[in-house]
């Protein structure tokens, strides 16, 4: 966590969830003003918690960005779903994305059921806030139709819980575009409103806490997605071995020799191309080594998945 800055504003945390794709790091981004988390068009590209900072002057909102909850298959799918589940732990406000291109479906519910299971207090603060994402790409009628549809679903889960008024969090019902930013001032301003007032906890140049080797090595993952296929993009692992600049080392983990194939490509031509891109988004001089190693199974073994960080 960040240290604490003196000056008074509304302050406080923002758990961004959803199922896998539904739009979360792009709102983040968009929500924050620069690139803070990885996208890509890939199910499950967010694995770590990643704060942004919101700096406005009447506050600063602190937004977690999450792994998309989804039934895990790997001893890594249950590790993202516990990250998930602790990023939920003490929010002020929790952010709940639901896609407008797709029906509410059992996955949307259960965002939607451990997003007001978090916010379940006895003095009724904390809000959860429902964005209907990707309207962008939705017609009007769908839009609408998904609105009623989330909001009758959160009918249901509170009166499946028989909590009462004075347990059940504040919700409110947003349609919103990651991608254009189409509603995200509103949905701002509705988080804010959850905030207590307190001391800033980032100064007002920082925008995020993640530490720089691990967001270089995240960099390096994005690359590889967008030229993965099939089963690839699940099998790769990224992080910084080396750091002394301007020289950075970054190993890329794979699962068996034909992804390592894949990863380098004819004639290293992938990795050249994943060099090239990564580079852009680094300061000038930077020198990045790209090394691929087999390490078969890492997604289902705990000492792999410890090392990576996961």
């Amino acid at each position: 966590m960040g240290r604490r800055t003196e000056r008074v504003v509304r302050t406080g945390f923002a758990t961004v969830v959803g199922r896998p794709n539904v739009g979360k790091s792009t709102l983040v981004n968009t929500m924050v003003g620069t690139k803070v988390s990885i996208t890509s068009a890939r199910p499950n590209t967010t694995r770590h918690k990643v704060r942004g900072v919101i700096h406005r002057p009447d506050a600063q909102v602190v937004l977690v960005d999450t792994p998309g909850l989804h039934r895990p298959k790997t001893a890594l799918g249950e590790r993202l779903n516990q990250t998930v589940a602790a990023s939920l732990e003490d929010m002020d406000a929790v952010i709940a994305l639901v896609d407008a291109t797709a029906a509410v479906g059992p996955g949307d519910r259960t965002v939607l059921g451990r997003s007001l299971d978090a916010l379940r207090r006895a003095d009724g603060s904390g809000g959860l806030m429902v964005a209907v994402n990707k309207v962008d790409r939705a017609k009007s009628d769908q839009v609408l139709e998904r609105l009623v549809s989330v909001a009758e679903t959160v009918e249901r889960l509170l009166a499946e819980r028989h909590w009462g008024e004075a347990y059940e969090p504040a919700v409110e019902y947003f349609p919103v575009s990651a991608v254009t930013g189409a509603g995200v001032d509103a949905l701002v301003d509705a988080v804010v409103t959850f905030l207590p007032e307190g001391p800033a906890y980032y100064p007002d140049d920082m925008v995020t806490d993640t530490p720089e080797a691990e967001r270089v090595a995240e960099l390096v993952r994005e690359q590889l997605l967008v030229r993965a296929r099939e089963e690839l993009p699940h099998s790769i692992a990224c992080r910084v071995t080396e750091w002394e600049w301007p020289r950075i080392r970054v190993e890329i983990l794979v699962e068996r020799d034909s992804q390592k194939a894949i990863v380098i490509g004819t004639g290293g031509e992938v990795l050249k191309a994943v060099g090239s891109a990564v580079r852009t988004e680094l300061p000038p001089g930077a020198y990045l080594e790209l090394f691929v190693r087999v390490e078969k199974h890492w997604q289902q073994r705990n000492d792999a998945l410890d090392r990576l960080g996961y």
